[in-house]
């Protein structure tokens, strides 16, 4: 079994070592992450200056986004390709609309594209230093996804860990996405020049959604399993929007 680890918050972070060293016990791990941080950078490609990497001991680093990580390690990098890619552990949540905007997710999107399967995975509390006690959950939850003789097409699995005590976790839930508003989440102001300027990011965030939705089950105290499909054609519309007669 061949793995390979990518994340968002960069070959530093305390969350992809815990990651790394969960796959391990479960195949042959390799390392393909981004220098820096790129959250937020969803599912974007550097397409307007050439890609960099260099080894730091044996970890490969690339100056791009977890996207284009994932890109050079099965197109080039890695001597044969993955059986599975595994993307996190994100330094908080990505619950809800958080994908469409996570370069975790987008991580093991790209690996989905590519037609292996793949698991995004997420600590939700705000100490990135209690991650290290969710090792051996997060290692049985990948060895019960190897175990698996079939994955499901075109889909990857979101997982959000709860900001509890891994020794006080209910167990998982298969999930939905819920939905989530950020209010006051931009602000304006001037720098010392005088020159305006805005900031995204803070704020209040408002949470709802049905009662098995992944924002609910991290509430209760579950791990949150969000299977995500890369079709998001709404199927439910079709019909009605062929109705509207559209054209030229």
């Amino acid at each position: 079994m061949r793995i390979l680890v990518t994340n968002d918050d960069g070959y530093l972070a305390l969350g992809i070592n815990v990651l790394r060293e969960a796959a391990a016990a479960h195949g042959d791990v390799e390392v393909v992450a981004p220098d820096r941080e790129q959250s937020a950078t969803s599912h974007s490609l550097t397409m307007h200056h050439p890609l960099r990497v260099r080894r730091v001991r044996d970890v490969r680093v690339v100056d791009g986004t977890p996207t284009d990580c994932v890109i050079l390690a099965v197109g080039e990098l890695l001597d044969q390709r993955p059986d599975l890619v595994v993307s996190g552990i994100n330094h908080g949540a990505n619950l809800g609309d958080d994908v469409l905007y996570s370069g975790t997710v987008a991580g093991a999107m790209e690996a989905t594209l590519l037609g292996i399967p793949a698991a995004a995975f997420s600590y939700t509390g705000r100490d990135p230093e209690a991650i290290n006690g969710w090792h051996m959950v997060v290692s049985e939850l990948i060895g019960q996804i190897v175990a698996r003789e079939g994955f499901p097409k075109d889909t990857l699995l979101n997982v959000n860990i709860p900001p509890i005590d891994p020794a006080e976790v209910k167990g998982v839930r298969v999930t939905r996405l819920g939905r989530r508003v950020y209010e006051g989440s931009l602000m304006r102001a001037h720098d010392p020049s005088g020159r305006e300027y805005f900031w995204i990011g803070g704020g209040q965030t408002t949470w709802w959604g049905e009662v098995d939705s992944d924002f609910r089950a991290i509430e209760d105290g579950f791990v949150s399993v969000t299977p995500l499909h890369l079709d998001l054609t709404n199927f439910d519309l079709l019909h009605d929007i062929r109705e509207w007669g559209l054209g030229l």
